[in-house]
């Protein structure tokens, strides 16, 4: 398959814009200088062309850039699919990046916000190849963290959440103390 390796600049490039996306839009893999829109081009011209899912893995360390890849896939299907809901699609596919974040993400000694769990994301086409939806599936991949974090990390956000409102009402119940009471640093 096509390999394309990507390095996060840690900045915005102007490289990302609709004008790019419709200059990748039906071009040959190799025409243009190697892009995540070319990766995605492909992909989508092979669905079509020969009516048969297809798979771009986005894989890296954390901080790699991996969902911003995902999002830059995601609104060029929404693109050139000329799909209702247009660029916005990636918004509403991941919606849900929030409530996922504090359940799967943690502070580590390279990344104050690292995943440590895995998303596999489809795309649904229609007929006329627009997308007509997507489901998000994630899976945790780093379980030992619960139960302990090496020197200068911390447990998955969501425990920090949960102490950081131990005295609101509703989870008072819980009877939750501040995280260094919970043993969770």
């Amino acid at each position: 398959g096509i390999i394309l390796v990507a390095i996060n600049p840690y900045k915005q490039l102007p490289i990302y814009g609709d004008a790019i996306i419709h200059a990748y839009s039906g071009q040959n893999m190799g025409d243009m200088d190697p892009h995540i829109f070319a990766v995605a081009e492909e992909a989508y011209k092979q669905m079509a062309r020969n009516n048969k899912n297809q798979s771009i893995i986005v894989s890296g360390e954390s901080g790699a850039g991996k969902t911003v890849s995902a999002r830059y896939t995601m609104r060029y299907f929404a693109t050139v699919s000329k799909s209702s809901s247009n660029a916005h699609v990636e918004d509403k596919v991941l919606a849900s990046n929030p409530i996922t974040e504090a359940v799967g993400n943690a502070k580590t000694t390279r990344n104050d916000n690292s995943s440590r769990f895995g998303k596999y994301t489809e795309i649904s086409f229609d007929r006329s190849y627009q997308i007509i939806g997507a489901n998000m599936r994630t899976y945790l991949l780093e379980k030992s963290r619960v139960v302990f974090q090496v020197e200068n990390e911390r447990n998955y956000h969501i425990f920090y959440q949960l102490c950081a409102s131990a005295m609101q009402p509703e989870y008072k119940h819980l009877k939750l103390g501040r995280s260094q009471e919970n043993n969770l640093l």
